[in-house]
């Protein structure tokens, strides 16, 4: 977290980009240190806020971009078992929706 913080603002969006992805990353932390720093405000929340939803585009773009067959090749995903799932989402969607801040 530390060197993220040392790059200012871009390490910021860095890492609001990267949290936003399937990786495994809390940005919350480095938006933390950096107005803990004397950071402004307003910069951090909206260099955050934009890192934040250009991440989720680009893994909503990269799911759109997929095709069932390179599912099943190279991640062993069946296509039954998402429409089992999707079945799940639709009836618990707003559950799960308000359920996914947790670890």
């Amino acid at each position: 977290m530390e060197s993220f913080a040392e790059w200012g603002y871009f390490g910021l969006f860095l890492a609001s980009f990267l949290a936003a992805t399937i990786l495994p990353f809390s940005s919350e932390i480095l938006l933390s240190i950096m107005i803990a720093r004397s950071f402004d405000l307003a910069p951090c929340l909206a260099v955050a806020t934009i890192g934040n939803w250009l991440g989720g585009m680009s893994s909503y773009g990269l799911g759109w971009l997929g095709k069932w067959e390179w599912l099943e090749k190279y991640f062993g995903v069946k296509r039954e078992k998402v429409e089992n799932s999707k079945k799940h989402i639709d009836k618990w969607g707003s559950l799960i929706a308000l359920l996914t801040w947790l670890p």
